[in-house]
């Protein structure tokens, strides 16, 4: 076997055939399509443009390198137990996605349905999971209350002592809950849109974009200037500072996201847990490793830099749900750069610039998003007509005073919000 591994690996026409082409030398004057960002997102919409559209004259600008920025700086988790019909609709389709997305690709994003636990902790918790729970069965989505004895079937490491500040009284169980390989998620998108004609220029920083007669005609980046036909913007954690070099100003607030990942041990942990009250979420990776989150931080900053404080108080939550930890040695810490709207829920579809798209406002939830934004953002670019699956989340909801409301299901993602 491993003569056979190292005859494989040596046979790039086997191996790495499919890998992003190398990065063009040189712009192009102009495309039909420029996508601002080469994250997940970005990406995926260059994607769907060339395989279910035919527009292949696309290119994305990544100001650093493909998939480093949030789509490398988050968890990996994947669910769709929302809880207003427009989001559990929208994160639904993204799982169906989700499933096929190894096949479709060609690249194996380890995806893992582990079964995704809401812990509830007082009886207003409690009441929120059961609505959520009803929520999404309306909707078709497999959802449940679990008390504390079926929660100690699906989970029984979790800490069930009453002598806790913060006991557990039950959770939402959504068993399609799952995890996997952010940045093979954005290899596989970036190599399927590559092979297909897109240009995918790595290095390349966007410093302006031209505006006239209410249309972008052309983008400034460090490497020259390109005309574009339709303009993309996908800059999870830049949102508003990108948006601002087209004179546009959105309702945004740009918060840390911290995370950190533990050694790696034998795998005895199963389902995602999270906790709201205790603003933290786990799960365990494939290798062994615990991957931990937190709350957003408490105040606004554009830095990717991790804090003491934040590792204290999130690892002192996780060892009252999981005391078994305590030995466990913490490997690296990092911070991710997420906006936040007053609602809680992206911002996607058209502005006010004729030819300008926006994919933005993601908060702590963009990655499980991403085949189904780049479907329906793909789709809203080749025609001109709003997705039904994205309409409530238009920019111009905050005009007419048609908020969403998903902070009771963006759980963590609330502390100093």
């Amino acid at each position: 076997m491993p003569l056979a591994l190292l005859h494989r690996g040596l046979r790039p026409s086997l191996n790495h055939r499919r890998w992003l082409p190398a990065t063009p030398a040189e712009l192009q004057r102009g495309y039909d399509v420029v996508i601002i960002g080469g994250g997940g997102h970005g990406l995926a919409i260059a994607y769907y443009l060339a395989s279910q559209h035919g527009i292949k004259n696309t290119a994305v600008l990544e100001k650093g390198y493909l998939g480093g920025g949030n789509t490398a700086r988050n968890t990996a988790i994947v669910r769709s137990n929302y809880l207003t019909p427009p989001s559990i609709r929208f994160y639904s389709r993204s799982v169906e996605l989700f499933r096929e997305l190894s096949n479709k690709l060609g690249l194996n994003i380890m995806y893992s349905e582990r079964g995704h636990l809401t812990l509830a902790h007082s009886d207003a918790a409690v009441r929120t999971a059961r609505w959520r729970a009803e929520a999404n069965k309306e909707l078709g989505i497999d959802s449940e209350f679990v008390d504390c004895d079926g929660l100690s079937y699906l989970c029984p490491e979790l800490n069930f002592s009453q002598e806790v500040r913060h006991p557990i009284l039950g959770a939402l169980y959504h068993p399609p809950g799952a995890i996997a390989r952010h940045d093979a998620m954005a290899w596989g998108y970036a190599a399927a849109a590559g092979s297909k004609g897109v240009d995918i220029h790595q290095g390349t920083e966007v410093t302006g974009i031209t505006i006239s007669n209410n249309k972008a005609i052309s983008i400034k980046t460090n490497r020259g200037t390109v005309a574009c036909g339709t303009v993309v913007q996908a800059v999870a954690g830049s949102s508003s500072l990108v948006a601002a070099m087209a004179d546009l100003r959105l309702p945004i607030r740009t918060i840390p996201l911290q995370a950190c990942v533990s050694q790696p041990v034998k795998r005895f942990l199963d389902p995602i847990i999270v906790s709201g009250s205790l603003h933290v979420y786990i799960s365990q990776s494939a290798r062994g490793e615990f991957v931990i989150g937190g709350a957003v931080d408490p105040y606004g900053l554009y830095s990717q830099r991790s804090t003491l404080d934040f590792l204290e108080h999130t690892i002192s939550n996780v060892l009252e749900l999981l005391p078994a930890l305590a030995q466990a040695r913490v490997m690296r810490q990092w911070a991710g750069i997420t906006d936040m709207t007053p609602d809680f829920s992206p911002v996607m579809g058209k502005t006010p610039i004729e030819n300008y798209y926006l994919d933005a406002g993601w908060g702590t939830w963009g990655f499980k998003a991403t085949p189904v934004v780049g479907e329906t953002m793909a789709e809203l670019v080749a025609t001109g007509r709003t997705p039904g699956l994205i309409k409530a989340f238009d920019l111009g909801r905050f005009h007419r005073f048609e908020q969403l409301g998903e902070r009771a299901a963006a759980s963590v993602g609330l502390g100093g919000v």
